[in-house]
């Protein structure tokens, strides 16, 4: 590939705020609509932002060119954050979510194991900042789908308490009683 000497090699970088958030763009696709004079041509965009501390979204973006729809779903997905409660470099608590015909399944893991997802899954744990977690998508492998599930499970997590759960709640055994 032979570069021109008047032009950058990398591509530009756009001149907005990114507000200390990363941005990835995890599926795009062309819809096209039949009318009589010919087809008509639109893109979706899927775009995950997050700041790697704990704090993600996601947004689907549509509009006639690409770029358009991919600065759309950015601003969709940092109105639509969600506050992932970590314990430590993982996830408090394993937990399964059925959305549409996906079903998605995530695991807190030891230290050191990594990200084990992928596609959709990985970007949205990754930019969220969980560093070790098990991931696995049954069903419809769909990425829209993927990330509306992923979003929701990660909406129904709640932090753990220290210890053995709060014991404040429990109820009393009979054998106590006597």
């Amino acid at each position: 590939m032979v570069f021109a000497p008047s032009r950058p090699r990398f591509p530009r970088a756009r001149d907005e705020d990114t507000g200390g958030m990363s941005e990835r763009v995890v599926f795009t696709r062309r819809i096209s609509k039949v009318v009589k004079g010919g087809r008509r041509l639109r893109f979706n965009a899927l775009v995950v932002v997050g700041d790697g501390e704990g704090q993600v979204g996601a947004g689907l973006g549509k509009a006639l060119v690409i770029p358009d729809a991919v600065r759309k779903g950015n601003a969709i997905a940092r109105r639509n954050m969600v506050k992932i409660p970590l314990k430590g470099s993982t996830i408090p608590q394993m937990i399964t979510v059925k959305k549409g015909a996906t079903i998605v399944m995530i695991k807190p893991a030891r230290e050191g194991t990594g990200v084990i997802a992928a596609g959709a899954m990985r970007a949205i744990l990754e930019l969220g900042g969980v560093k070790d977690v098990v991931g696995k998508s049954l069903g419809s492998r769909n990425p829209i789908n993927v990330v509306y599930a992923m979003m929701e499970a990660l909406r129904m997590l709640r932090q753990i308490p220290n210890g053995r759960g709060d014991q404040s709640n429990r109820p009393e055994s009979g054998a106590d009683e006597r």
